[in-house]
């Protein structure tokens, strides 16, 4: 009776469970009814305004994005960096690093890298410091004082002092150590009285001393045991130079047993303690190219950072839309020296009128680089440059009459001729496209004049022999001319003795006049004084006309994109483009500002 009792309790409450379940199943279904189901229908009324929303959102969050690269861009900008591998390709042959020796283009490029000078040249071609910091001259002009930065070391560690400086030019005046030098420094005593202090006593004033001492400096540590005679070909020249220049000499590698086709390449890495400040780039590698295709195929292949040593800009590299071609001018003259001490040329008339006829302009007019116009021996804008005493302009029929007066009969081919002596004469020159252009122009329009010029453009070991013996009537040519307008050795009459040294007076020019006023221009340091001295020597070069003045001549340097601290200035010498080397730069970056 009572299990009956508790199954009947158990089904009435199962009963009223499975009720509220039932009724709550309904509800919910009542509430799913109302709220979802009924409402689908409403979806499309809030669709506008969910894509509003989320539209806003997305433009929100674009804006951002666009006002952090915006930021970005203000204070961050692309700018050079350090570090990256310059590959420098020079035409030429690798032979002698020393700077006692190097001549030639390749040498002095090695040379230039690795050893300094007690001064050299900053980006305005001013001469700064260098090894030295500064320097003093006595009242008399003959007694320079210079003094050395403190602790200065060589590439090796050692350290660099007076005494290093005193041995280099004691080497460079030593006949036994056959220095082309040599001459430069005939007759100058030099001392060290402490290891920071040089002194230069020369035998006479000397305006333009300072320019002399930006040769390099080697060290007497690694070579003061070496006999003078056996300096030249040392070892430390070609396998192991040690300087205190912005590179150190790192390896050389040989490439090919042909020497015309051979290449050579000269790694070289930064020096740390460079006097001027540790270089940006993290290599230097000179590749010194035998061959001129060569040089230019390694440049178009992207082999090559930059090309020195060319004439002109090849075709191929034209094409090259990275290329970069920088005229850098010289402060040189191409002029056509006339031989004054035999055949036509003697005659002052005829030089003259070889001058007055010929249109400089119209030449340089076919150049394809910029340049500018020399009308005297110094360059425009030096010290003692005076345009009232310029050459002749071109007048051809001012130049025609002034030959009728003086005699000179045309005959019925054209040429003149005079007591049976035909006005002809021979024009050399290099072989080169740029000389090939300034000849031919030059025969064409000294042929308006009634003279036969013939032309002999020589292969350049041919070219220097001539120039060393003289063995010309005139010569087309460029000389240096530097910063300081002393151009003694060019037109003094001891510099065409055939006993001089270098007999750089290819007019073999003498006048007394001139003499004097050459020796008192460069004698003098008052800028305002030299020019007054300089006067007479100007005025009898224009009256007797040794050479017919043309332009500046540049340093072609093609460069394979931009090279930060590369200057495009004027410079004395080809090596003055690593004026500011230190500082070059070729990998770009985006750097934050500051």
């Amino acid at each position: 009776m009572q299990l009956k009792r508790i199954r009947l309790r158990f089904r009435r409450q199962f009963r009223k469970s499975q009720k509220r379940v039932e009724g709550f199943s309904a509800h919910a279904e009542e509430q799913i009814e109302k709220h979802v189901f009924k409402r689908f229908g409403r979806l499309n009324d809030v669709r506008r305004f969910v894509i509003s929303w989320v539209s806003l959102i997305v433009l929100l969050i674009a804006g951002v994005v666009a006002q952090n690269i915006t930021l970005s861009n203000y204070f961050q900008t692309v700018q050079p960096v350090p570090g990256g591998v310059y590959n420098e390709g020079v035409l030429g042959t690798f032979t002698n690093a020393n700077p006692m020796y190097a001549t030639n283009n390749v040498d002095s490029t090695v040379s230039k890298l690795i050893f300094s000078g007690l001064l050299k040249h900053d980006t305005t071609n001013k001469l700064v410091g260098d090894l030295a910091t500064d320097y003093s001259v006595d009242t008399n002009g003959v007694t320079y004082t210079f003094k050395l930065k403190p602790n200065l070391t060589w590439q090796d560690g050692q350290p660099l002092t007076s005494a290093d400086v005193l041995y280099t030019y004691q080497m460079i005046q030593n006949p036994d150590a056959q220095s082309p030098l040599l001459s430069s420094w005939q007759g100058i005593t030099v001392t060290a009285p402490d290891p920071l202090t040089v002194v230069f006593k020369l035998p006479g004033p000397l305006a333009a001393f300072p320019y002399n001492v930006t040769n390099g400096i080697v060290p007497q540590h690694l070579l003061g045991k070496i006999i003078p005679s056996d300096l030249r070909s040392a070892e430390f020249n070609t396998a192991n130079p040690v300087g205190a220049g912005p590179f150190a000499w790192q390896a050389i590698e040989v490439k090919g047993d042909d020497p015309k086709t051979a290449q050579q390449q000269i790694a070289l890495v930064p020096f740390k303690k460079y006097s001027l400040g540790q270089p940006k780039l993290s290599e230097f590698i000179v590749h010194a190219y035998a061959d001129s295709s060569q040089l230019v195929n390694a440049f178009t292949d992207g082999q090559l950072t930059a090309i020195e040593g060319l004439n002109n800009v090849p075709k191929e590299v034209r094409k090259q839309s990275s290329a970069q071609v920088h005229d850098i001018l010289l402060n040189a003259a191409n002029m056509v020296f006339f031989k004054t001490t035999s055949g036509v040329l003697v005659d002052k008339q005829v030089r003259r009128a070889l001058v007055q006829a010929a249109d400089v302009s119209e030449i340089v007019k076919q150049i394809d680089y910029p340049t500018h116009l020399v009308r005297e021996p110094f360059l425009n804008g030096q010290l003692g440059y005076d345009p009232s005493l310029a050459q002749a302009g071109f007048d051809l029929d001012a130049a025609k009459k002034s030959l009728d007066a003086a005699g000179w009969q045309v005959g019925k081919d054209g040429i003149r001729s005079k007591a049976n002596q035909r006005l002809a004469f021979t024009l050399t020159s290099a072989d080169t496209p740029e000389y090939q252009i300034v000849t031919k122009a030059l025969q064409k329009q000294w042929r308006a004049l009634g003279a036969d010029v013939r032309i002999d453009l020589q292969k350049s070991s041919d070219f220097q022999s001539t120039l060393a013996y003289h063995s010309y009537d005139a010569v087309l040519y460029g000389i240096s001319i530097g910063s300081d307008p002393d151009v003694f050795v060019y037109w003094d009459s001891s510099q065409a003795d055939i006993r001089s040294a270098n007999r750089f007076n290819l007019s073999e020019y003498k006048n007394n006049v001139a003499d004097i006023a050459l020796e008192s221009g460069r004698t003098r340091r008052d800028p305002a004084i030299r020019t007054i001295k300089y006067r007479p020597f100007l005025q009898a070069w224009q009256q007797d006309a040794p050479a017919l003045a043309l332009y500046q001549p540049r340093l072609l340097y093609v460069t394979n994109g931009m090279v930060a601290g590369l200057s495009d200035h004027n410079i004395d010498t080809p090596t003055g483009r690593f004026n500011n080397v230190q500082n070059w730069q070729i990998r770009q970056a985006k750097v934050t500002n500051e």
